[in-house]
């Protein structure tokens, strides 16, 4: 950013904060109806809640492709079991590394930072995850939005 040397500097407010929250999310490319989990990490255990959840809001009958990264978590001992249970009606497939312009889920977060938190100061963590729930919530129904944004026919 560049100032006129004879204005004074500006002072931008930010919260000198290093707190986090983690969040899952999916996106149905046949319905486009949005899934997400917020929970304090990404492990194995997190990630294993989020895939039950994906597996209640599959349709009967239908198999289930969930298309990953090579995050850490998704390779995870914790969730043989529950792949080898439900091998039948969940399989995971893996993007190649340092990829993430092949991941639809990618273009959702980007969305998401653009209209819940870019350009906002928030003094504290819960209202950043007011504001991105809020956002989320848009979403939980099957809408045009993330149908154009993952190229949903």
């Amino acid at each position: 950013m560049w100032i006129p040397p004879e204005i004074r500097d500006p002072v931008v407010m930010h919260a000198s904060t290093r707190k986090s929250v983690a969040c899952f999310g999916a996106v149905n490319l046949s319905t486009g109806r949005f899934v997400y989990q917020m929970c304090p990490v990404f492990n194995g255990e997190t990630f294993e809640v989020f895939v039950r959840l994906l597996l209640r809001h599959r349709r009967r009958g239908r198999r289930m492709i969930v298309v990953l990264d090579n995050a850490t978590y998704h390779h995870s001992r914790v969730l043989t079991p529950l792949l080898h249970k439900y091998h039948r009606q969940i399989t995971f497939l893996f993007l190649p590394p340092y990829s993430p312009q092949l991941s639809m889920i990618e273009r959702v977060w980007k969305l998401v930072r653009r209209l819940a938190t870019h350009n906002r100061y928030f003094a504290t963590l819960p209202a950043v995850l007011d504001a991105v729930t809020n956002c989320f919530r848009q979403w939980e129904r099957p809408n045009n939005v993330l149908r154009r944004l993952c190229c949903i026919i």
